[in-house]
């Protein structure tokens, strides 16, 4: 009799858990406003705190040199109140320049018009469904977390069309729908920071990292391609780790599928294979592809190469690398446009034209968004709170002697905890990175290198919290297959993820970045010196 009673307990004392943990985020959740209300409050409780510090008389010292440029003469950086008549004429002229001014605005809508035609034509998701349909039933696995990671160039590709496309390739295997679904929800949503190209995310998460560094060295600028490298090899980690977790422990809790947990008839469920059209469609777009890249190669490739930096002859710092958001746009546009010709997606520049105006139609609710954080960072910038914080919060790293390495493991978890309630990776950034690159910085840490450890914390609990934007998505697929899934079983199944992919990743970091010192980019530092 007690050894019946522990298994059939186990499962109610692991469901009570995880009903607590699920009660507590989505309490965490419910207390904060829409992310743009939330952007709106905080630019309000800036105008007031500057206003209450500045008359407390809270400063710090300039830790930088004198003479060094921005640098107070009086070596002491002081509140900038703006509940003031100069302070109200700042908000008043600046606002509308904050905003247009605000790098990742311009940076997405330019790469994401680019994106925008290889989506609408086809080509994004037929490629998707090539490599995973494609794959043999040994690589199956693999293939849909690598696909799903890929994916996350264009973000709506992998939720829509990949992820329940991997749970009908699972059933139609013989093999538990669900586990197919995780599989593909791990790459889509816990390897979203990984990628083998430059997608939109890169230039956002840099335009508000490069502001935030400039508190500290006004000069300092962050390109687009700062973690490319560690973002490429971190594709082939998520990848494995979420195989490995997918065949080895989710599937085997998933036990076999029993059809009659459908709350739909599977039996019309098929999985659409390429066409013949299709197959002709993207052999021409990745002749296109390839033609484009060469073409692209002869300008920063040969030594006397026409977009190399003009002043050392080298890439870094170069014309190619600061405009690779061009790059971005040219590259997914040219063959997603030829793959539209190919299969009659796309007859003219109506078509193309057509497809890029949806895609920026969707945009409203992120211009929105861009508008109030973009504020909130000028706000932050002009009152010198942020860094009179970074100033005070580095201090108190060297007073307890926590300045190595190890600190990165206390910055990538608490982003991880906040990415639980507020899910968008740059409302997410746009308020930390003002306080922490700087304060990283004055402790000899280079902003790309924060930047990476921030894009691990913000992707591995996107797994886990409900307030992530597609998780009710997720959630209606998976009751598909189980009609009685609720919210707690979904996050039972991703939570191995979750934790296997932050201690996988974590270790990864630190050996490429500290170990091996290896750049996390094209010329990015480890270590930021003044």
């Amino acid at each position: 009799m007690s050894s019946n009673a522990v298994p059939s307990s186990a499962p109610e004392q692991q469901k009570g858990w995880f009903n607590r943990f699920l009660a507590t985020v989505e309490f965490l959740g419910n207390l904060l406003p829409h992310p743009i209300t939330l952007f709106a409050t905080f630019c309000v409780a800036i105008v007031l705190f500057s206003g209450f510090a500045d008359w407390i008389g809270l400063s710090a010292i300039d830790p930088r040199p004198e003479g060094a440029k921005g640098r107070d003469p009086d070596g002491v950086i002081e509140v900038v109140s703006l509940m003031s008549a100069e302070g109200l004429t700042k908000i008043v002229t600046g606002l509308v320049t904050n905003f247009t001014g605000f790098a990742p605005l311009g940076t997405v809508l330019v790469a994401l018009l680019g994106v925008s035609v290889a989506e609408h034509s086809g080509l994004l998701s037929a490629a998707m469904r090539g490599m995973v349909m494609g794959a043999s039933k040994r690589l199956v696995t693999f293939m849909v977390v690598f696909a799903a990671i890929l994916s996350n160039t264009a973000s709506e590709l992998g939720y829509v069309v990949l992820i329940p496309l991997a749970a009908m390739i699972f059933h139609s295997l013989g093999r538990h729908p669900l586990a197919g679904l995780a599989a593909a929800f791990a790459g889509v949503s816990g390897g979203y920071s990984a990628n083998l190209l430059l997608g939109t995310i890169d230039p956002l998460l840099a335009g508000i990292t490069t502001p935030a560094a400039q508190m500290i060295d006004p000069t300092y600028q962050v390109g687009p391609e700062a973690n490319w490298y560690f973002m490429v090899i971190s594709v082939f980690l998520i990848a494995t780790l979420g195989t490995i977790v997918t065949e080895k422990i989710v599937e085997p809790r998933l036990g076999k599928y029993n059809p009659d947990e459908a709350s739909v008839d599977l039996s019309q469920e098929k999985v659409t294979q390429l066409t013949d059209i299709e197959r002709s469609g993207l052999k021409w777009a990745g002749v296109a592809l390839l033609v484009t890249c060469a073409v692209l190669a002869l300008t920063i490739v040969p030594a006397d190469g026409i977009l190399r930096n003009p002043e050392t002859g080298g890439v870094s710092g170069s014309p190619f690398l600061k405009g690779i958001v061009v790059f971005i746009f040219v590259t997914f546009g040219i063959p997603g446009f030829v793959y539209g010709k190919v299969v009659g997606s796309m007859k003219n520049d109506r078509d193309v034209i057509d497809a890029m105006s949806k895609s920026m139609s969707s945009m409203g609710m992120y211009i929105v968004l861009v508008f109030f954080a973009a504020q909130f960072v000028a706000f932050f910038k002009w009152t010198n709170l942020g860094t009179i914080l970074a100033i005070n919060g580095a201090a108190l790293l060297q007073a307890i002697n926590l300045t190595g390495p190890e600190i990165f493991v206390a910055f990538i978890f608490m982003c991880a905890l906040v990415n639980l309630t507020l899910g968008s990776s740059s409302a997410q950034w746009a308020v930390t990175a003002p306080i922490f690159i700087p304060m990283l910085m004055l402790i000899g840490y280079a902003p790309e290198t924060i930047q990476a450890a921030y894009r691990i914390g913000d992707s591995v609990t996107n797994l886990i919290t409900p307030m992530m934007s597609y998780f009710g998505l997720i959630l209606a697929v998976a009751t598909k297959y189980k009609k009685d899934m609720g919210i707690g079983t979904l996050v039972a199944t991703m939570l191995p993820y979750s934790m296997i992919f932050f201690v996988g990743w974590v270790i990864l970091f630190y050996i490429w970045v500290f170990a091996l010192g290896l750049p996390v980019g094209p010329g990015s530092p480890i270590y930021y010196t003044p």
